[in-house]
């Protein structure tokens, strides 16, 4: 399941929806935060964009890379955008295998390639006003590392 989404989600309803398979031996669940600090400045809130359709098109690939690579039974990408002060969700991803391993890598190829191919835009805001968040050589090397397995 995939969904694009302004408002909150409660971790604790996604998690039962995804454990809820008890043939199922592992689930793993990530959740990105919106913190008050990146490349050394100040945050207090993030703003963030993307392009309807082209977004959930892109996710929807990323889902099926991670289910030929591994024995998945449930996946859930929720991303959120708009205006999120610090503490609050952005992006939740669950998945559940019949073994802990699948379950933990896919979860981690899932973020790792959202990060680097959904496009999602973020404007973080701060003291210093506010500025565009740019691409991670760290994120790109951490999608790359997947190529080579």
């Amino acid at each position: 399941m995939i969904r694009v989404q302004t408002q909150d989600f409660d971790v604790p309803t996604e998690y039962a929806a995804i454990a809820a398979d008890n043939s199922d031996g592992a689930v793993v669940t990530f959740v990105g935060k919106v913190r008050d600090f990146n490349d050394g400045r100040d945050v207090t809130d993030l703003t963030l964009e993307h392009y309807p359709g082209m977004t959930e098109s892109v996710l929807e690939q990323i889902e099926a890379q991670a289910r030929e690579r591994w024995p998945l039974t449930h996946v859930t990408i929720i991303h959120r955008v708009g205006t999120m002060g610090l503490g609050e969700q952005i992006v939740f991803i669950g998945v559940s295998s019949a073994h802990r391993k699948a379950a933990f890598a896919a979860c981690e190829f899932l973020i790792d390639f959202l990060k680097t191919k959904a496009p999602f835009w973020k404007l973080e805001a701060g003291q210093q006003g506010q500025a565009w968040v740019e691409a991670k050589d760290s994120d790109d090397q951490a999608a790359a590392m997947w190529q080579q397995k």
